[in-house]
């Protein structure tokens, strides 16, 4: 019952914005892209990101987009698995699962210096004398999305794996809904430590939002596969392999420049990856299998105490 208001909840929050008609790229019937709401949920913050990659296959494919940012990592899964959306940005957890939902597949990872890895972190103020996983007992901590790789499930695991229940041994937990908001809650004072993806805090520094000096790394995940670009399964196969050939040759087009090669957090990326393996993911379901539905309970509870 509990999973069927849940679905119609996320039903509603995504009609709005994503249309039924069906979808072939034309301009009358773009294909709908949905994005995670990374950097704050707002349609300027992670919208902006993509949309100049997505511009660019535009330009050498014909191909339209519809860009639009959901309302939460669960909103997006479900979008994707309700037939609301064509393409997904989604993190690794949140790929993961929509992709054992069997409404998934992978479409493109980004790469940079010859790698399709990012980082997952744990960030204190420069003057703290937090200085390591084992320091947060009794401390306050924030977290983003609870579906979220990079601002949830991997921090937690390193919290569990140094032999601390979160739940018990955290002070208070902090749930944000996005890594900017998770980031802020740390500069504003309302926590001593803030968990965000590392491609987050430097876009945070990039745009002038922090000074990076005032802050210091307490913890740094093992590499996590890139967040990726997925494609609805039910997508004619033909369209699946006109748009993966777009984004493999995206980045050295006629007319398009290194510029509009972006990827997560904004920052500019070398190339898309077409070929990446789904078993790469792997990691990120076996820290998702960490955070049983118990675990994930306690800490949602511990997160609503005031």
């Amino acid at each position: 019952m509990k999973r069927t208001l849940l679905f119609a909840a996320m039903l509603t929050l995504a009609a709005p914005v994503f249309g039924q008609s069906a979808a072939d790229g034309s301009r009358a019937h773009p294909l709908r892209v949905v994005l995670i709401p990374a950097d704050g949920g707002t349609e300027t913050g992670t919208k902006a990101d993509y949309q100049p990659v997505f511009n660019a296959i535009t330009r050498t494919t014909g191909l339209n987009f519809d860009l639009k940012v959901g309302q939460s990592y669960g909103a997006v899964v479900e979008a994707m698995c309700s037939q609301l959306a064509d393409v997904a940005f989604f993190g690794p957890v949140s790929y993961v699962q929509a992709n054992q939902r069997g409404c998934a597949q992978l479409l493109a990872v980004g790469v940079e210096k010859g790698q399709s890895v990012y980082y997952a972190g744990m960030f204190a103020k420069a003057d703290s004398p937090i200085s390591s996983i084992k320091d947060l007992k009794g401390k306050r901590v924030s977290f983003g999305d609870v579906n979220s790789a990079s601002s949830f499930t991997f921090q937690i695991a390193m919290i569990m794996d140094a032999g601390m229940d979160p739940a018990k041994d955290l002070a208070a937990i902090r749930m944000t809904g996005s890594h900017a908001s998770s980031l802020a809650a740390l500069t504003q004072g309302m926590v001593d430590v803030a968990s965000l993806s590392f491609e987050s805090f430097e876009k945070a520094a990039r745009e002038g939002a922090i000074d990076p000096k005032q802050y210091k790394v307490v913890a740094k995940s093992m590499p996590i596969p890139y967040p990726p670009l997925a494609m609805n399964t039910r997508l004619p196969e033909a369209l699946k392999t006109r748009l993966k050939a777009a984004f493999a040759e995206v980045h050295k087009a006629p007319g398009v420049t290194p510029d509009m090669i972006r990827g997560y957090g904004g920052g500019k990326i070398d190339r898309y990856d077409t070929a990446f393996s789904e078993k790469e993911f792997n990691v990120a379901a076996a820290k998702m299998a960490l955070l049983d539905d118990d675990t994930k309970a306690a800490i949602l509870k511990k997160a609503s105490e005031r």
